[in-house]
C-alpha cells in the first residue's frame, strides 16, 4: 500500500513543483516575448499588444479539448460564465477548461479509490459501486468550490480596494479632473496595491475608448463584478451624470455613506464575537480549565481513597 501511495504521490509532486516553476519564471517571460513591447495610451497605464495570439500551454490546450466534450444545459453554461467572470476568468475558453478541470478531478478520485482500497473492493461489490460513484461526484463537485472561494477572495479584495480608491477619486474630482481623467489617475495610482480594482476600471475605460457609453460602461463594471459596494457607486456615478450634479459632492457623500457603513459592520461583527465563542470555549477551553482546576484534588482524592477501599476488601 505504502509502495502505490508512493508511486502516485512522486510524480504528481514532481509535475506540480515543474508546474509552480514554469508558471513563476518561465511562462512570463515567454509571455513577453510573444507579446512585443508596452504601448502607453493617452498617457495612462501601459497596455501590451501582440501581433499575434498567445498559444495556449499542452495542459490548457488538453483540458479545454476535454472540456468540449461534456455536455453542459444553458443554465450551468451562464451560471458558471458569470462565476468565472466574477472570478476574472474572462477567456472565451474559459468555461471549457473549467469543465476539462472538473472531468480530470473526477477522474483522479475515481482511479485513486480503485488504487488504494483495492482489497476492501473485491470483497463487497455494493460497496465498490457506492464508492466509485461517490468518489468520482466529490471530484468533480470539488471545482466548484474552489471557484467560489476564487470569487469570494476575488469580491473582498474589491470591496477592501474601494474606500481607497473612492478617497482618491474625490481628491482628483475635486482637484479639477473630469471623471475619465480622474478614473485613469486611480488605475495608474493605486494598480501596485489594489490590482483588482485597478483592473475592473482599466476594463470599463477601454470599453468607453472603444465608443460605449459612459452609463453603459459603468452598468457593464456592476455586472461584471457583481460587488455590492461597487455597484452602489456605479449607481451614484450613473445619477449623477444624468442630473447633471455636482460629481465632487455625490463622490463625498457617498465616501461618508460608505464609512458610516463599515463601522456600523465592524460593529455588528464585533457584537456577534461573544455569542461565537460561546462554542470554542464550551468544548475546548472549559474542559481545559476544568482539567488544570480539579485534576490535581481529584488525584488526591484517588490516592487517598483506594487504600481505604483495599482495606475494607
Amino acid at each position: 500500500m505504502v509502495l502505490i501511495v508512493s508511486i502516485i504521490l512522486v510524480p504528481l509532486l514532481t509535475v506540480a513543483i515543474a508546474a509552480l516553476f514554469m508558471r513563476k519564471h518561465v511562462a512570463p517571460a515567454r509571455l513577453v516575448e510573444q507579446l512585443g513591447p508596452s504601448v502607453n495610451v493617452n498617457g495612462g497605464n501601459p497596455v501590451v499588444f501582440g501581433e499575434g495570439q498567445v498559444r495556449e500551454s499542452p495542459v490548457i490546450g488538453m483540458l479545454h479539448r476535454m472540456g468540449r466534450l461534456l455536455p453542459a444545459s444553458p443554465q450551468q453554461s451562464k451560471y458558471s460564465q458569470n462565476q468565472l467572470t466574477i472570478a476574472g476568468f474572462r477567456s472565451d475558453s474559459a468555461f471549457e477548461i473549467y469543465l476539462g478541470i472538473r472531468l480530470v478531478s473526477a477522474l483522479t478520485f475515481f482511479f485513486l479509490v480503485l488504487i488504494l482500497l483495492r482489497d476492501a473492493l473485491q470483497q463487497n461489490g455494493m460497496l465498490k459501486i457506492v464508492l466509485i460513484i461517490f468518489s468520482a461526484f466529490i471530484g468533480y463537485t470539488l471545482p466548484s468550490f474552489g471557484l467560489g472561494w476564487l470569487v469570494k477572495r476575488r469580491l473582498r479584495a474589491l470591496r477592501r480596494a474601494l474606500p481607497d480608491a473612492l478617497d482618491l477619486l474625490v481628491v482628483c474630482v475635486e482637484a479639477g479632473l473630469g471623471l475619465d481623467q480622474a478614473l485613469q489617475n486611480v488605475t495608474s495610482e493605486l494598480a501596485g496595491a489594489h490590482k483588482e480594482i485597478c483592473d475592473e476600471l482599466t476594463l470599463m475605460l477601454l470599453e468607453m475608448r472603444a465608443g460605449k457609453r459612459r452609463n453603459d460602461a459603468l452598468k457593464s463594471l456592476g455586472e461584471r463584478t457583481q460587488e455590492p459596494e461597487l455597484r452602489r457607486l456605479v449607481t451614484t456615478l450613473t445619477q449623477s451624470d444624468r442630473f447633471g450634479t455636482s460629481l465632487g459632492d455625490a463622490l463625498r457623500a457617498h465616501s461618508e455613506f460608505m464609512r458610516v457603513r463599515r463601522r456600523q459592520d465592524a460593529e455588528e461583527k464585533a457584537a456577534k464575537v461573544g455569542v461565537k465563542l460561546v462554542f470554542p470555549i464550551f468544548f475546548f477551553i472549559l474542559p481545559s480549565m476544568l482539567v488544570v482546576s480539579i485534576g490535581p484534588g481529584l488525584l488526591q482524592l484517588i490516592n487517598g481513597l483506594l487504600p481505604m477501599l483495599k482495606s475494607f476488601q
